[in-house]
């Protein structure tokens, strides 16, 4: 439940409604910043890994502004779904640096499909779902950011981020802080810090110490840096430069 009323017309809560498209402008910023290399300071990056989590960023706009805008009877479908997907990409691609193996997109579109079911059951079954669904993805990076030092500056910035968007949220929309008919909102403000976070992020994704074989797939395989600390092409890994 979110502190600010909901009025008449298009934009229910305006404050919540505007800023839901900062997610919108973080999925178009990663698309065009990291969607279009494929290495970040020298560390091979998957070019359709960034597109695809551009898109789920993106997606998490659009079903924010339908639940804080017109808000009809399917919005939490449109919020929820877009979120969880990005949460188990998130989490799906750490595993995928952490274990050298590459997850197959079913690793994350099947616990996002899921998704439906628990958000017909109600909100509180969803919010506890998308909970577990979040620190996941926020454990499994923290477990990244400390054994990929190429990495941690970006990590360690983007969760930082979110947490801080999460406390102000917290403490706006569920405290005496509450004020329904203010145009600043905690809430408002975790979208802004959340959207940050992800478009921060977004350096990460797809980021790998190792490199595949360009004539392997890349999905489905496991692959192994050799014992030199070099990926497969013989790209040295990075992990020691600072990020």
């Amino acid at each position: 439940m979110v502190c600010e009323r909901y009025g008449d017309g298009f934009l229910g809560q305006p404050a919540n409604a505007v800023t839901s498209v900062a997610f919108v402008v973080a999925g178009v910023g990663i698309l065009v910043v990291d969607g279009r290399s494929e290495t970040h300071r020298g560390i091979p990056v998957r070019n359709r890994q960034s597109v695809v989590y551009a898109l789920l960023v993106s997606g998490i706009g659009v079903g924010s502004l339908i639940q804080h805008g017109p808000h009809p009877d399917w919005q939490a479908y449109a919020h929820d779904l877009p979120l969880a997907a990005v949460l188990v990409f998130v989490a799906a691609d750490a595993v995928s640096d952490l274990t050298a193996r590459e997850l197959s997109p079913a690793w994350w579109l099947i616990p996002a499909v899921a998704m439906v079911p628990v958000v017909a059951f109600g909100a509180t079954a969803s919010a506890i779902v998308q909970a577990v669904m979040a620190a996941a993805a926020i454990g499994l990076n923290l477990v990244r950011a400390r054994r990929r030092p190429a990495l941690r500056r970006t990590l360690n910035t983007a969760l930082a981020a979110v947490a801080a968007g999460a406390v102000i949220g917290a403490l706006t929309d569920r405290t005496s802080l509450c004020h329904a008919d203010s145009l600043l909102q905690g809430h408002a403000v975790w979208h802004v810090l959340a959207a940050a976070a992800l478009w921060r992020l977004a350096p990460a994704i797809g980021a790998r110490r190792w490199s595949p074989s360009p004539a392997m797939s890349c999905v489905g395989h496991g692959f192994e840096p050799d014992h030199g600390g070099s990926s497969r092409l013989g790209q040295p890994d990075r992990a020691s430069l600072g990020r």
